[in-house]
């Protein structure tokens, strides 16, 4: 009996052990590593869409990201004397958390998720279209990050494999020069141009995804960044000839800043960023990366920075009276205000209570409700900030499109964040054009069909008699009308050498005139232009040279021994090194 007993209990333990060998190795999905994930389609494409997110986050395009470039530039101030006021000055210490960290901060979580998913997905079995569609997004999206963080930045550290992470002699990278920072940009680019479908042939995928349109379009603003005319206009024209999917301008330039289904993602747009107004704000707002609350609000804050203060934003920009005056220069062919301003800014003009019927300049569908603002009806134009005045912006706002009955603070903004536009690869067309073969009828001809769709006059070529002139119209005229208080002006006036020419300084200055109220003084909005005699100051009168890049934090500084400081932080002139490779036209009458 003792022996069948053994005999049992070792067959009980034999059977037990082998029976256990399988369920041992089971993996906990809540406690997921990088070593056992990435490994499927399925993952990767996980992997993708949290790539996307980290483009939704504060430093990146819901707030400080996106408006940062926005008042480094000269169609917007800040209003509220605080909060962005280092930046609009350009005279951040380095010890600033909004700009100096949250955007390198925000884009590095980008390069560090994309540089995952090229790290896998050579190693992954799936589709030729699959593999194409994933790698292709990771090598936009890391191109996107490294566009931003060197054109606030400068030269920030260049990590593209995944496998740096890992050693820490690697994992604290120090600088890499910006030429060496835009030549991955294209490099990436290139592979996306070739690898993404087009918005016509992705359908309903390609809806706020990249597509090779997309990296077309990036390539061209990376390659005119440093001044490569002659590689960049191929590409536009390419563009324009519908090589990477069709595009055209909106019949209605307010479609492009109109929240729902109908507007966002249309004809008119190379790419843009989703939000919508979803989640219970509060402590599940997703400012940061750390949030993965599923009832984190879905929106931007761009909003709360742009929308009126008067009306319950928080108002710290306001658009440039410079801006604002730009737009009352020209009128339409039928004797009425360029309609962009309408979408720009917030202001009350009498007329756009009138337009009963009358779609000619691309109005708001000839509403008579047009002087409705978040459902209240105006008689003057609203202070951006009830204590410093200044005009509020319209864009990426709900202000004209008056689905909400008010301001929501925080990331409530439902409104998609259009980055680049149709109108901009024509305006860059006839750029470059113009730079390479001065000023012709082909380069009048792309500003033209910009002009014709809010029925401005057309331009004509005899108006313009070097590419000096031209270039003056498309700088200072023609951008600023179509994109003010869109993200990219300040990158635009790096890339031209505006902050290293006196002349061009000083129009700057000029731009920059704000006026603020005396002790005795109650707030007004501005009305009549600004110069040295009437203006408080400008916004650019105490640049001081290498501000024009933000500096690297100064934590971040210490906390990395092989990083050194970029121009801001050293205080060193960048006028020199852009004047030895690039051109700049110098100021002249119109």
């Amino acid at each position: 009996m003792k022996n069948l007993n053994k005999i049992f209990i070792m067959l009980v333990l034999i059977a037990g052990l082998s029976s256990c060998e399988d369920e041992l190795n089971v993996v906990n999905t809540n406690q997921q590593t990088t070593f056992g994930f990435g490994d499927t389609e399925a993952d990767l494409q996980e992997v993708v869409i949290a790539s996307y997110n980290r483009i939704r986050l504060e430093g990146s395009f819901a707030r400080v990201g996106y408006t940062m470039d926005a008042v480094r530039g000269d169609e917007v101030w800040n209003s509220s004397q605080q909060w962005y006021l280092e930046y609009d000055n350009l005279t951040s210490p380095g010890t600033i958390d909004i700009g100096d960290q949250w955007i390198w901060r925000d884009w590095f979580h980008v390069v560090n998720r994309t540089n995952f998913i090229l790290s896998k997905v050579d190693g992954v079995q799936m589709s030729e279209d699959a593999y194409n569609q994933i790698a292709g997004q990771a090598y936009f999206l890391r191109a996107l990050a490294y566009y931003h963080l060197s054109t606030y930045y400068q030269n920030v550290p260049l990590i593209v494999d995944y496998a740096a992470y890992s050693d820490l002699s690697t994992l604290y990278a120090s600088n890499s020069t910006q030429d060496a920072i835009f030549d991955q940009i294209e490099s990436d680019l290139g592979e996306a141009m070739k690898m993404l479908p087009s918005r016509d042939e992705g359908g309903e995928w390609a809806k706020g995804r990249a597509t090779c349109g997309a990296a077309a379009g990036y390539m061209a603003r990376a390659l005119m960044f440093r001044h490569k005319f002659d590689e960049a206009y191929p590409i536009l024209k390419d563009i324009i000839a519908g090589k990477y999917g069709h595009y055209e301008l909106t019949a209605d330039y307010g479609d492009n800043f109109r929240e729902g289904a109908e507007y966002e993602n249309n004809v008119e747009s190379l790419f843009e960023v989703q939000f919508m107004d979803f989640g219970t704000g509060g402590t599940d707002e997703e400012w940061t990366p750390v949030n993965i609350s599923p009832d984190a609000t879905q929106g931007h804050a761009v909003e709360s920075n742009f929308a009126s203060q008067e009306l319950g934003s928080w108002g710290d920009l306001a658009g440039a009276p410079w801006l604002y005056y730009l737009f009352k220069e020209e009128k339409s062919t039928d004797g009425r205000l360029d309609p962009r301003l309408f979408w720009t800014l917030v202001t009350y003009e009498p007329e756009y209570g009138s337009y009963t019927g009358q779609n000619t300049a691309a109005y708001p569908n000839g509403d008579p409700r047009s002087n409705v603002v978040y459902q209240e009806e105006l008689t003057d134009t609203p202070l951006s900030n009830n204590a410093q005045g200044g005009i509020s912006i319209a864009k990426f706002t709900n202000a004209r499109n008056n689905i909400y009955s008010s301001i929501t603070n925080g990331l409530q903004c439902g409104v998609n964040l259009r980055l680049m536009r149709y109108s901009d690869v024509l305006l860059r067309a006839a750029e470059c054009e113009n730079e390479l073969n001065g000023p012709t009828q082909l380069a009048i001809d792309y500003i033209n069909e910009v002009r014709r769709r809010v029925a401005l006059p057309d331009l004509e070529l005899a108006d313009f008699p070097t590419a000096d002139h031209l270039f003056e119209q498309i700088a200072n005229v023609e951008r600023p009308k179509e994109f003010g208080c869109e993200n990219g002006r300040g990158i635009d006036l790096i890339r031209w050498g505006f902050f290293y020419d006196e002349g061009r300084l000083n129009q700057l200055k000029a731009h920059g005139y704000y006026k603020l109220p005396g002790e005795d003084e109650a707030v007004v909005a501005i009305s009549e232009p600004l110069n040295a005699e009437n203006a408080t100051g400008s916004t650019f009168q105490n640049f001081y040279k290498g501000h024009e890049y933000f500096p690297i934090f100064q934590g971040t500084l210490n906390a990395n021994p092989s990083l050194e400081g970029n121009s801001a932080n050293k205080n060193e002139d960048n006028g020199p090194a852009f004047r030895e490779k690039y051109n700049i036209r110098p100021v002249v009458d119109l």
